[in-house]
C-alpha cells in the first residue's frame, strides 16, 4: 500500500548538543496524572465491558476528567482532610445497543475509585474523596465514523500525532527518578514519600539541576527533623541513581521552597497536594511519553482516556513514539522524529502524511537510510491495530 511518506534530514543541533534543556514530569500522584489516570482506567473499563458483550469496543471517549482540590491540615504525627477532592468524570460512551443498557456511569466510577485506591496509598476513598460520574452518550456522527469499516477503522478527528527518540540523558534522569521515588521498594524503604511528585530537570552545558516537589506524608513524620531527615536520603538516592544514568554533573534540590526556621515544610495527610486545594484536569500534565519536553516537539493532545480504536490523536501519538524508537535504532541514526497527520474519516493506517526527520551521525547520509525508515513506517502501518491491544492490555502508557 503506497502511503505518503517523507523523509528528510534535520539540520537542527541534537538536543544533548544544545546549551540549555529543560525536561519536567509529573509524578502518578500529581492532580494532573491523577486525572489522567483516572480517565485510561474508566476507558480500559469500558472497553473490556464492551468486548465482554459485544465482541468489540464501541464508542467512547473519557478524556475529560476534573479534579477539584479538597482542603487539608497535615501537622508532623497527624492532620486531617477537612474537605474531601471533588472529581468529576465526564465524556461521552456507548451506553444504549438496540434494547440492551450498559450502566457505563456505574462502570466509571467503579474505574476510577479503583485506580485511586491503587495508586495512593494513604487516600481514603470513602472519607478523602467524592467522585461524581457524568458520562453521557456520544455523538452520532462521530459513532457513525466510527463504525462504517470494522476491518481497519476510520479517524474520527483530524488530528496529529508526534514522537521522538532516543531520550536524552536529561530526560532519562528526570523520568526515572520519579519513577524510583514512586516504585514499591523505595515506597516500602521510605513510606513517609508521598505519591505527588513533579521532577523538573535543568541542564546547562555538563550540569543538570533536578529540582524535585515532593510531598511527605505527615502521619508517618514525627517532627521537622525527622522530616529534613527524609529529604536528605531522598536527595542522597536520587544522586545514586543519576550516578548510574549520567556522567554530568547533577544537583539535586528537594522542595526548595520550605522554610524550617518558621516551620513551613511540604507535608501533606495522603500524599498529594490535591487534598489541598491543587486542582487537576486530564491533558495538563505528562505527553504519552511521560515527559514535558519544551525543547522537543509534542503534541498538546489529551490522550488518556480517548478510545483506543479509532481516536487518532490517542493512536498516532503511541504509533509516532514507536515509529522513531525503531527509526533510532538503525545505524547512522543520532536522533529521529516523527509527525503523523490523520484526516477525520479515512481509514487510520492511511494517514494524510507522515514525516520522520532524522539527524544522521557524523559521516553518514540519511539516502542510506531512507528505505529501511520507510520499510520501518509501512511495516507499524500494516499491524496498526497492535496499537490497540497495547493499550488495553496496558503495554503502553499515555503519561
Amino acid at each position: 500500500m503506497l502511503r505518503n511518506i517523507v523523509v528528510e534530514e534535520f539540520k537542527h543541533a541534537s538536543v544533548k548538543d544544545q546549551d540549555i534543556e529543560i525536561v519536567e514530569r509529573k509524578g502518578i500522584g500529581h492532580p494532573d496524572s491523577l486525572a489522567d489516570g483516572m480517565s485510561e482506567a474508566v476507558s480500559r473499563a469500558l472497553c473490556r465491558e464492551y468486548i465482554k458483550r459485544f465482541n468489540t469496543i464501541l464508542h467512547h471517549n473519557t478524556d475529560k476528567v476534573m479534579i477539584v482540590g479538597g482542603a487539608a491540615k497535615p501537622e508532623f504525627g497527624g492532620g486531617k482532610v477537612i474537605k474531601p477532592i471533588y472529581v468529576l468524570l465526564a465524556g461521552r460512551g456507548t451506553e444504549m445497543v438496540g434494547d440492551q443498557s450498559i450502566p457505563i456511569n456505574d462502570i466509571a466510577k467503579s474505574a476510577s475509585e479503583r485506580y485511586l485506591k491503587s495508586t495512593m496509598r494513604y487516600l481514603d476513598i470513602d472519607n478523602h474523596v467524592e467522585v461524581v460520574p457524568r458520562i453521557g452518550r456520544g455523538s452520532v456522527d462521530l459513532m457513525d465514523v466510527f463504525d462504517r469499516d470494522r476491518s481497519m477503522p476510520f479517524a474520527n478527528d483530524t488530528s496529529m500525532g508526534i514522537g521522538y527518540a532516543p531520550l536524552s540523558e536529561t530526560e532519562e534522569l528526570v523520568l526515572k527518578t520519579e519513577q524510583m521515588l514512586n516504585s514499591p521498594a523505595f515506597k516500602k524503604k521510605y513510606p513517609a514519600v508521598g505519591e505527588d511528585i513533579k521532577v523538573m530537570g535543568q541542564r546547562r552545558g555538563n550540569v543538570v539541576d533536578l529540582t524535585i516537589a515532593m510531598a511527605a506524608v505527615s502521619p508517618l513524620l514525627e517532627d521537622m527533623d525527622s522530616y529534613l531527615s527524609l529529604k536528605k536520603e531522598v536527595a542522597s538516592a536520587v544522586q545514586d541513581l543519576a550516578a548510574k544514568i549520567t556522567k554530568m554533573k547533577v544537583n539535586v534540590f528537594v522542595n526548595t521552597a520550605d522554610n524550617p526556621g518558621k516551620g513551613v515544610a511540604y507535608i501533606t495527610v495522603t500524599g498529594t497536594s490535591a487534598e489541598q486545594g491543587d486542582d487537576g484536569a486530564t491533558g495538563r500534565g505528562n505527553r504519552v511519553n511521560g515527559l514535558i519536553t519544551p525543547g522537543r516537539p509534542m503534541s498538546l493532545e489529551a490522550a488518556a482516556g480517548k478510545n483506543p480504536v479509532n481516536h487518532v490523536g490517542k493512536i498516532y501519538n503511541l504509533l509516532a513514539i514507536q515509529i522513531a524508537q525503531d527509526v533510532a535504532k538503525l545505524k547512522g541514526v543520532d536522533e529521529a522524529f516523527v509527525k503523523i497527520l490523520s484526516q477525520i474519516g479515512k481509514p487510520i493506517d492511511q494517514p494524510h502524511v507522515l514525516n520522520v526527520g532524522v539527524i544522521p551521525e557524523k559521516r553518514y547520509k540519511l539516502g542510506a537510510l531512507r528505505s529501511e525508515i520507510e520499510g520501518i513506517v509501512n511495516q507499524w502501518f500494516s499491524n496498526i491495530k497492535k496499537i490497540t491491544n497495547m493499550i488495553i492490555s496496558e503495554k503502553l502508557t499515555v503519561f
